[in-house]
């Protein structure tokens, strides 16, 4: 199981926006990619602006295939993207479940 964490520091004031992109990504995901077993996304609660995305992919082939959806390239890139100032993401392999 492939785990990938993305932390998302919006531009000042887009944490709404973003929130809003975030809820119409998950069930596109939900619906069409049978590889992802979760996905999670939280809005820190101290700095409004900052996102935590958490994902489980069944293989590294599920992971790339997310990428290379519409509806990543649409909500991620497309709109989600021009708002964040700073993007960090890390992949992990799952330990214990």
């Amino acid at each position: 199981m492939i785990v990938l964490a993305a932390h998302y520091q919006g531009k000042s004031g887009q944490g709404d926006a973003i929130e809003a992109a975030l809820r119409r990504m998950a069930p596109l995901v939900k619906e069409h990619e049978p590889g992802c077993t979760l996905y999670q996304a939280a809005r820190s609660q101290e700095h409004p602006d900052q996102f935590l995305l958490y994902e489980h992919y069944v293989d590294e082939a599920a992971l790339l295939a997310h990428r290379e959806t519409a509806h990543f390239k649409e909500v991620i890139e497309g709109t989600i993207l021009p708002l964040v100032e700073q993007r960090e993401r890390q992949i992990y392999t799952l330990v214990v479940s």
